[in-house]
């Protein structure tokens, strides 16, 4: 006589609902927030219609991205109705509030326990002891073959354009031990290109006093060298090192240190570095250090230590006090730093930032004027070391891959080399790279063709 089996019918898990603005930055808090949901039993919604909250993490950098947030609330107070607001914006409690009464909760940037808790009081989780709800890796917002790897949240600097201090806070480090387990984490589970960000890569450690921790049976340091070294030595499943790119670098002193590892094969070829401009003048009304001839100096160096390192940067033109003499300085400085990708912004003052203070506000045509010019000038810079890479072999990796073609059944895919960081650089298209390839994939390839901002090539 057999005994009936009942079967047991789990309860409806709440579903939550992300809508993630601004930076990469940003992009990983939303990461971090979601994985302690989804840890908590929480399922994900991909529409407001299915989600029994939704949580808007801001971004409060500029005034146009203040208006794209609210615009943001907005749509999930009208689609929805039970928003929970959180990141930069959070500061501005009163502001939401005054507009959107009926919010669940406002939080600021970073407090991802605060989000957690406003979420767990207005949908409360249902405890579920039989499944396991998250990825080795986390839950991610990025595709699973690369990963934002956050180092450090606020920033010690003053510079008069920006707010993130006030909002964000003074430099705090990560454990250096525990930066290492969530990039081994992420690698093992099967990220192949790590992204190193902070508001301040190069500070990393400063305010812990490069405080060391044990490591694989080493004392590892909390300093941006120590931490390179050690995410040059991670091995995923098959023994392949993944690209390791490091972003937001101020060039200080012992950054000199890691292009050496470059050379090695232990990090990408490539530094972000935020110069904004290279006037003496503007850098010291920006409150930047003014030592572009120095710079141009050790960019010079690097190159002779790593021939194939990718140098990006982003300027800002129309500062207030910015002559026409500064801005032609300026070109004359790219003419000779030859940086391999720009990105150039036009001054828009931002609430509460110093420099809305500042004499000298440059009219908005001459701003555009500017922005044309230097766009032109390093447009023409990328064309020309584009170029010099065509006949090369290099190594990408696949960001996706294409349907074959209705005619020849040829494949194409959307590749990166190792100059390109992802939504912000180049591409390298593609074509014939046969059946069976994947986003992730890293591979070389010959590059047949270039135009100013990106490649095209055939695997070999």
């Amino acid at each position: 006589m057999c005994a009936t089996i009942m079967a047991t019918k789990f309860p409806d898990a709440p579903k939550i609902g992300m809508v993630s603005l601004g930076c990469p930055k940003n992009l990983v808090d939303s990461e971090r927030i979601l994985t302690k949901l989804r840890s908590d039993g929480y399922q994900m919604s991909a529409d407001y219609a299915g989600a029994d909250v939704v949580l808007v993490n801001t971004c409060g950098f500029l005034d146009s991205a203040k208006e794209e947030s609210l615009e943001a609330i907005g749509e999930a107070m009208a689609e929805n109705g039970r928003v929970i607001v959180t990141g930069c914006m959070g500061d501005e409690a009163d502001l939401i509030r005054a507009k959107f009464p009926q919010v669940l909760a406002v939080t600021g940037a970073h407090q991802y326990e605060q989000v957690v808790n406003a979420v767990h009081d207005a949908s409360p989780p249902i405890p579920n002891a039989f499944v396991d709800l998250v990825p080795e890796g986390g839950l991610k917002l990025t595709p699973r073959h690369y990963s934002y790897l956050k180092i450090s949240e606020g920033c010690n600097h003053r510079c008069s354009f920006c707010i993130i201090p006030s909002i964000r806070g003074d430099l705090v480090s990560r454990r250096i031990d525990a930066v290492l387990r969530e990039a081994e984490k992420l690698v093992s589970a099967g990220t192949k290109e790590l992204l190193v960000i902070s508001q301040d890569t190069s500070a990393y450690g400063v305010d812990t006093r490069h405080e060391p921790r044990q490591w694989k049976g080493r004392e590892v340091r909390a300093h941006m060298t120590d931490m390179a070294r050690q995410l040059g030595q991670l091995r995923d499943a098959d023994g392949k090192a993944p690209w390791v790119r490091l972003h937001y670098v101020y060039p200080y002193p012992h950054v000199d240190q890691v292009i050496p590892l470059m050379a090695q094969g232990l990090l990408t070829p490539y530094l972000d570095i935020p110069f904004q401009h290279a006037s003496p003048s503007v850098l010291k009304a920006m409150k930047r250090p003014a030592n572009e001839a120095k710079v141009l100096d050790r960019i010079h160096k690097w190159r002779a230590i790593c021939p194939d390192i990718t140098i990006r940067s982003s300027f800002v033109v129309g500062f207030p006090g910015e002559t026409e003499a500064d801005f032609q300085y300026l070109l004359d400085w790219l003419d000779e730093a030859q940086l391999d990708r720009v990105g150039a912004f036009r001054f828009e003052p931002v609430e509460g930032a110093a420099a809305n203070a500042l004499p000298g506000a440059v009219p908005e045509a001459v701003k555009e004027e500017r922005y044309q010019r230097i766009m032109a000038k390093t447009a023409a810079i990328s064309a020309a070391k584009l170029a010099a890479k065509v006949g090369r072999v290099l190594p990408v990796i696949i960001d996706e891959v294409g349907e074959p073609d209705e005619e020849d059944g040829s494949i194409g895919a959307t590749a990166r080399s190792q100059a390109d960081a992802p939504e912000i650089d180049g591409n390298v298209f593609l074509r014939d790279v046969g059946e069976g390839r994947k986003a992730g994939d890293i591979f070389d390839v010959l590059i047949e063709d270039a135009d100013e901002h990106d490649l095209y090539g055939v695997p070999v």
